[in-house]
């Protein structure tokens, strides 16, 4: 497996546990959804920010490398806002299964248009394969939403998806003099900032009592599925194709649902299964061609 396709995976896996970990920060913390989003970015930005003036790094430097910077942020504060909006709206099933799903379609729809990669049949039977394994994994959305609900909730998720696909997409041409490091602490400070109005307004505020058990979460949260995830995978996505990384982000559901099932007793039911078998079918099949386009001779 190529390093950069390494990078993606342990991405992957590492985001899986943000769910959890969010989840219980939220509970230890009496915080919104919406409001651990904003300690999230702010968090984990904050950490990285002081782990680059403690070891004497380079501050980022131009008008280009701040401007994507604030691009990057802005992104990240759209669709981790959004995100946690449509869960508000519907329901986490729901809103995890539109986001995830559509996040790899949009990036492969977008690459296709700009004769960057075909997908191909090939790519076309993992994109489904990945989607339907989801879509059995998610489950179906629990009843008593109205229309007006799941339009608006979809409509969230859609948005939220967009913003992660751009990230995605803009990562794929890294800035001369910027790393993942830079980019994501910087980032992430401001989209986390960004986030703290509406948090304030839609989640029922930002103050919480700290304890021992909320401030080891929220520690865990800002370094495992934040600072090293989120720059794991632009560091990945600096020799990965933006499809390719893209579809792996979907073991994240994949590794949430198994956490969940090991940590707090939730059983998947025999369609769960299936579903999760699917993805990592589609997740072997994604690593698989990515190793072999890289070995072709075309491309050497």
């Amino acid at each position: 497996m190529p390093i950069s396709t390494f990078f993606l995976v342990l991405s992957g896996l590492l985001w899986g546990t943000g769910g959890l970990i969010g989840t219980l920060f939220g509970r230890a913390a009496g915080l919104s959804a919406i409001s651990v989003a904003a300690y999230r970015l702010l968090a984990g930005g904050g950490l990285i920010v002081a782990f680059l003036a403690l070891t004497g790094r380079r501050w980022p430097t131009g008008r280009t490398a701040w401007t994507r910077i604030a691009v990057n942020g802005l992104l990240s504060a759209l669709f981790q806002g959004c995100y946690f909006a449509a869960i508000s709206l519907t329901s986490v099933s729901l809103a995890t299964l539109v986001t995830i799903g559509a996040t790899p379609v949009i990036v492969a729809i977008i690459e296709q248009a700009r004769g960057h990669r075909a997908l191909g049949r090939a790519g076309v039977i993992t994109t489904a394969l990945a989607l339907a394994g989801l879509g059995l994994l998610a489950g179906v959305p629990g009843g008593g939403l109205s229309e007006t609900a799941v339009l608006a909730g979809t409509a969230m998720a859609l948005l939220s998806a967009s913003g992660f696909a751009a990230v995605t997409l803009i990562a794929t041409s890294p800035v001369p003099g910027l790393d993942e490091l830079a980019l994501n602490g910087f980032g992430f400070s401001l989209g986390g900032m960004a986030l703290l109005p509406l948090a304030a307004v839609l989640g029922g505020g930002l103050s919480f009592r700290p304890g021992l058990a909320s401030a080891g979460l929220l520690a865990a949260l800002a370094i495992g599925p934040t600072a090293v995830a989120y720059t794991l995978y632009f560091r990945g996505l600096r020799k990965a194709p933006a499809s390719t990384a893209a579809l792996l982000t979907l073991i994240e559901p994949l590794t949430a649902a198994a956490l969940a099932a090991l940590v707090l007793g939730q059983r998947l039911s025999a369609s769960g299964i299936a579903g999760a078998v699917m993805l990592l079918a589609a997740v072997a099949r994604t690593v698989r061609a990515d190793s072999a386009h890289r070995r072709s001779p075309h491309r050497r």
